[in-house]
């Protein structure tokens, strides 16, 4: 993606435009006159059974999925790149899908939608078979103490969930800061997509995705990267058989991210 298509032409002649940043770093496009904002919230959810994306969006289209899209940066930047394609992100704070919603509305964008919604209550109910064609989770939460393991949510069988969502071909991308989460996640993906490490940053926003990288990248963490083509030779058996047999993650403390994670949780207060 060109990064520099996340952002209003700086040569435009407005008297009015007004860009945020945040911790420096611009959030992708500008606020509307306020006749031109839209509504993104999507608090509906169906009780039995995947979302309706055709109905939702009032049109067919690519979808991308962001799961823990915290404020929404991700998918303000794609939503403007992929104009023709749907995007929808979910988190379990509602707080953060409060930011995201009011990005989103005052930049008339939509293509996109967010909603509260846990990452497993997404794979397993509201994503459909086969209807997702890009699936990314940026830092996901660690639970640090590993009495807390069973709570992380990119586990073998999460993953075959994930891999049943999406198209013949579909995409995941994955990034956290975390050395030992992502050692499990690396492991684990492999086994259900062609997964490779990215080395380097994400040439379409250098600065950061997402808040939790740019915060990463000003406090000089390693930041782990990868995505990977989902492997389409995999049938229910082959996944039930890896949900069996492959581990959980599990892994120790990281001081420099549990700092990070406590920062995080008291600016979203």
């Amino acid at each position: 993606m060109d990064h520099s298509s996340f952002f209003p032409d700086p040569n435009r002649k407005s008297a009015k435009r007004q860009i945020e940043r945040e911790f420096g770093v611009p959030i992708p496009g500008e606020i509307l006159p306020q006749n031109q904002w839209v509504q993104t919230a999507l608090k509906d959810l169906p009780k039995n059974g995947p979302i309706d994306f055709p109905t939702v969006f009032q049109r067919p289209g690519q979808l991308v999925v962001d799961i823990g899209c915290g404020n929404g940066r991700y998918l303000l930047g794609s939503g403007y790149t992929r104009n023709h394609w749907n995007h929808i992100g979910f988190d379990v704070l509602p707080v953060v899908i409060r930011y995201a919603t009011r990005r989103a509305n005052q930049r008339g964008l939509s293509n996109i939608r967010f909603a509260v919604a846990d990452g497993l209550k997404v794979v397993r109910q509201l994503l459909g078979s086969g209807t997702v064609d890009e699936v990314h989770i940026y830092h996901p939460q660690p639970y640090h103490d590993p009495r807390d393991a069973e709570r992380r949510m990119v586990t073998p069988s999460f993953l075959a969930s994930l891999h049943d969502c999406l198209k013949p071909g579909g995409l995941i991308f994955l990034q956290t800061d975390h050395p030992g989460y992502w050692k499990a996640m690396r492991e684990t993906a492999s086994h259900f997509f062609e997964f490779h490490e990215r080395i380097g940053r994400w040439t379409d926003s250098p600065r950061g995705r997402t808040r939790r990288e740019i915060l990463s990248i000003k406090r000089g963490l390693p930041i782990f990267r990868g995505q990977g083509v989902r492997f389409d030779h995999l049938d229910s058996v082959a996944k039930e058989k890896l949900v069996r047999t492959l581990p959980c993650p599990l892994f120790g403390i990281h001081a420099e991210s549990l700092r990070l994670d406590q920062e995080e949780s008291f600016l979203d207060r």
